[in-house]
């Protein structure tokens, strides 16, 4: 009998996630293997007949067993998190009156910087990098172009169909996560591209796709071909290790901060449910002002 058999509570609170929350199916899975695992290990070495037996120090037992396996403190993190929100859903329909995780402390971890092109090298990309003029190079330059004017996540791009794109107003209606819709402005000179490759998608692919962005087939762009041709092309330009799509995400946050943008305003921009996730990208802020610093002050 599989695990979710067992604890039938399980998939309760994933079907929650799902239909309520509005999750998406990559992080549904995260929690599911995350649960899995721990009433796993929970099975093979302790007796659980319900869920008010498990208690804070057992689940503890299972995380001192991950930092033994290696895992790191951001892994940990997520399955504390995953706990967290799967016991206060049992308290929530009535299945447990309190939580084991309330005395569970989260390991520290360290804040990693994120990486991010200069904007010399984003430069270069667009005005010097050369893209082959058929339907594959124009789909490519433009969806680079996107990710860096737009700040948009790889899901979103590929999702983003032509009803979100308002041509009056100068802007784009993104679907992030949760469903949540967040509006972003976008440049006369973008908006004109995007409308002339629609046009074209529509005059030379015979396709009747609401998405934007399709392949030569008329088929819906795949996630790896993206993040592949997106390597291929940063590649030419620049030499840090990371070279995703949502190293233009990171790109785009940078430098608005960078170039004086409100830290409120680059947090919805973004899609950012709290500030702390957008706070990462004011270093970068900080370390341009020790250059100024350096180069001004005379006792510097």
């Amino acid at each position: 009998m599989s695990v979710t058999e067992t604890y039938p509570q399980i998939q309760s609170f994933l079907n929650y996630l799902k239909f309520e929350k509005r999750y998406s199916q990559h992080t549904i899975i995260s929690y599911e293997n995350d649960l899995e695992q721990f009433f796993a290990f929970l099975a093979s070495q302790y007796p659980i007949t319900h869920l008010s037996d498990i208690s804070s120090s057992l689940v503890r037992t299972w995380l001192a067993e991950l930092k033994e396996d290696a895992i790191s403190a951001k892994s940990i993190n997520r399955k504390i998190s995953t706990l967290k929100s799967f016991f206060k859903y049992q308290m929530k329909i009535g299945e447990l009156h309190k939580t084991p995780m309330t005395v569970v402390i989260a390991p520290k971890i360290s804040k990693r910087l994120p990486n991010f092109i200069e904007e010399k090298h984003i430069k270069t990309l667009f005005e010097q990098v050369s893209f082959t003029d058929d339907w594959k190079g124009k789909t490519e330059r433009l969806i680079l172009l996107i990710f860096y004017a737009t700040g948009m996540r790889l899901s979103e791009l590929i999702q983003l169909k032509e009803s979100q794109i308002d041509v009056d107003y100068l802007q784009i209606k993104v679907i992030g996560k949760g469903n949540k819709e967040r509006i972003i402005p976008i440049s006369k000179q973008l908006m004109y591209q995007l409308t002339e490759y629609i046009k074209e998608k529509h005059a030379n692919t015979n396709s009747n796709s609401e998405n934007v962005f399709i392949t030569s087939n008329n088929k819906p762009l795949n996630p790896r071909t993206v993040y592949g041709f997106v390597k291929k092309y940063l590649s030419l330009v620049t030499t840090i290790q990371k070279r995703s799509p949502h190293i233009l995400r990171h790109s785009f946050a940078t430098h608005l901060m960078n170039n004086g943008a409100e830290l409120n305003a680059v947090k919805e921009l973004l899609g950012h449910s709290s500030l702390a996730a957008t706070q990462v990208y004011t270093h970068n802020t900080i370390e341009k002002l020790k250059e100024v610093y350096k180069k001004a002050h005379p006792k510097a």
